[in-house]
């Protein structure tokens, strides 16, 4: 059976990994973002790779006009839909401190736009019986620290969101995957410091294939960072208090 897959924030170096690999097992993908031109690209690349559908789609977390368009795009696609959250934003700590105002652009990218997108589209996921999502938040959503907690804080409410969709689409016959990935070689990430052991953006793409292929609920990738966050859930509140991590 035919899948097409919706892939927002289709550009990220994440997404655009995995959009190369659907397409080289012939998949389709609907890519969606705000930079049409790189979209545009991105799909021709696709098509080259073997992919059965490759098309670009405008979708902003901010504008929730273009949700409803997107989403009578995917209804349309055929075969199995899945669907695959790459949005998010992640202003510099320090930025958000002296512009409080960053807290909501920070929340409506990382959270509450694609939440609400997702809550548009499960019910077409429900009408079909079957259909993956997979939502990529990140292991800055496990405890608040002291470098990122508006992103963190975000990334924590649309991984609970997640809990909560999958055990909604669970009954239907879908799935939902929680990805938390640790650091990634992308562009949110270039130039921070005390960055380690970062993975290739290909390596992440896998782990998402592995996880969607045995239905996996939660999955950290790389691996170790479930050892490395549990760790850092199990500190001490008045030892985290003092840390910079």
């Amino acid at each position: 059976m035919s899948e097409t897959w919706i892939i927002l924030g289709a550009t990220s170096s994440m997404a655009r990994a995995l959009a190369r690999a659907l397409a080289e097992r012939g998949d389709g993908v609907i890519l969606a973002g705000r930079d049409m031109p790189e979209l545009e690209a991105l799909a021709a690349d696709c098509r080259l790779r073997g992919a059965s559908l490759a098309e670009p789609a405008a979708f902003d977390a901010r504008d929730p006009a273009c949700f409803a368009p997107l989403v009578d795009r995917a209804r349309a696609a055929p075969g199995t839909l899945n669907a695959a959250m790459f949005v998010g934003s992640m202003p510099d700590q320090s930025d958000i401190d002296a512009d409080p105002a960053l807290v909501d652009g920070t929340v409506t990218d990382s959270f509450t736009g694609p939440a609400r997108f997702l809550h548009m589209l499960a019910p077409v996921l429900e009408d079909r019986g079957r259909g993956t999502i997979v939502g990529v938040g990140s292991v800055a959503g496990d405890r608040g620290r002291v470098g990122n907690y508006v992103y963190g804080a975000a990334k924590a409410g649309f991984a609970t969101y997640l809990s909560g969709l999958r055990n909604r689409l669970t009954r239907a016959g879908g799935h939902v995957v929680t990805v938390k990935p640790g650091f990634v070689d992308t562009s949110m990430t270039w130039g921070i410091e005390g960055m380690f052991l970062v993975a290739p953006p290909e390596k992440i793409a896998a782990a998402i294939l592995k996880a969607v292929r045995k239905r996996r609920n939660v999955i950290y990738t790389p691996f170790f960072w479930r050892w490395i966050m549990l760790i850092i859930r199990t500190i001490p509140e008045p030892v985290f208090k003092k840390m910079s991590i």
